[in-house]
């Protein structure tokens, strides 16, 4: 048992996924001071972020620029059909008369 409890360090990924990609695209990678700076720009420019700390350290060993794998494309939609929720780009369900 430890006196002190262990600091985690904070991770980030930032990812982007163009229309007719075979899939979402690592922009972004980093810890600590990289890591703020990441979250500090995608508050800037408006772009949501989640918190998925299991899904990060998967994405954080690919590289920059790297396609995200198949086998983490369920929890990789999850995040993104979220994001594009909150941000409101989703298509409006019918309207029933």
């Amino acid at each position: 048992m430890h006196d002190k409890e262990e600091k985690k360090i904070l991770k980030a990924v930032a990812l982007k996924y163009e229309m007719n990609s075979a899939a979402p695209r690592i922009t972004g990678q980093g810890e600590g001071f990289i890591a703020e700076a990441i979250l500090a720009k995608a508050k800037e420019l408006g772009i949501p972020t989640k918190i998925e700390p299991e899904l990060v350290e998967f994405l954080m060993q690919l590289k920059l620029n790297e396609l995200v794998p198949p086998k983490l494309y369920a929890a990789v939609a999850e995040v993104l059909a979220w994001a594009y929720e909150l941000d409101g780009k989703t298509l409006e369900k019918p309207v029933e008369e």
